[in-house]
């Protein structure tokens, strides 16, 4: 089963909620909260590095799972402190790719269930509280949950960003990553899919800047992995790709029920799908950095 068509899976980004201040002094490899004795049900994971603005409140709206662990891929700022300090208890992880970390992370818990949540994103009241009424179904194995994007301060309705599907809570010993999938990364349920109604809220981009930032290393990425599998770029593709783009995100996505806001955003990443393919022509895309150096907030 698969999301709509007008779903998107886009890694998460930045938040806007700031914790209070926390020590920034990175804590020894070891020192790290163990595991219950008894046995879990739903495990709540977080792949992080380098968030240390952002996982305490991710982890306070955790607390609905029996365990919350995160797993942190060589963070330097202190995010293994607040998340401590939070309560979540933390696994060290070398990083090679977002699959793989998220494969490693499966394969290391224990519980029937495990909810992956970004260290962006927030886990409302409502969906901690229909999340507890589905672990008992033995009908389905993976779930979707819908997703509010919070860019720039303006939660989307369209264009793309809602109701951006994830499929993020699965039975465990049912459920892989594809390794192929550098970033982007979908899970594979060995069984049956269900859709939940209550929401994720993701605090995606906090500032234009970091906005066209991302954007650029996404496009980078997806340019460099058009020309990977022998995809052939054409001038008119400058012309015809931006536009489809466009109709895509602005009336398809309905990118027009956000305004002058949704507009906007249509016409900037038509941009971006002239860039991609312009890239793509001239086989000079910029490096990549997407794969590299670990999982931080910006790229999960």
């Amino acid at each position: 089963m698969r999301p709509p068509d007008h779903a998107t899976t886009r890694p998460p980004d930045h938040a806007t909620t700031r914790p209070p201040d926390h020590p920034t002094t990175r804590p020894p490899d070891h020192a790290t909260t163990r595991p219950p004795d008894h046995p879990t049900t739903l495990t709540c994971a977080i792949l992080a590095r380098d968030v240390v603005g952002y996982i305490g409140d991710c982890v306070h709206s955790c607390h609905f799972g029996d365990r919350i662990v995160v797993f942190d891929t060589n963070s330097s700022d202190g995010t293994q402190d607040v998340a401590l300090e939070a309560g979540a208890e933390i696994i060290d992880l070398p990083f090679i790719n977002f699959s793989q970390a998220r494969n490693a992370a499966l394969e290391m818990l224990e519980s029937e269930w495990v909810f992956f949540v970004d260290a962006d994103e927030r886990v409302t009241p409502e969906l901690a509280q229909e999340v507890g009424t589905v672990l008992g179904r033995e009908d389905i194995d993976g779930w979707w949950a819908p997703r509010y994007n919070d860019i720039v301060g303006h939660v989307m309705r369209g264009a793309g960003w809602y109701p951006d599907f994830q499929l993020r809570l699965m039975r465990r010993a049912k459920a892989q990553y594809d390794p192929a999938r550098a970033v982007h990364e979908l899970a594979e349920i060995d069984g049956q899919e269900g859709y939940l109604t209550e929401h994720l809220i993701h605090y995606n981009y906090d500032s234009w800047e970091l906005f066209h930032s991302k954007q650029r290393r996404y496009t980078a990425f997806e340019a460099t992995t058009l020309g990977n599998d022998g995809v052939l770029a054409h001038p008119r593709h400058l012309l015809t790709r931006p536009i489809q783009a466009f109709w895509r995100r602005f009336y398809t996505w309905k990118g027009y029920q956000d305004g002058w806001f949704g507009l906007r955003l249509s016409l900037i990443m038509a941009g971006y799908e002239f860039m991609k393919y312009w890239w793509l022509l001239r086989g000079n895309a910029p490096r990549d950095p997407l794969t590299a150096g670990g999982a931080s907030n910006g790229d999960l």
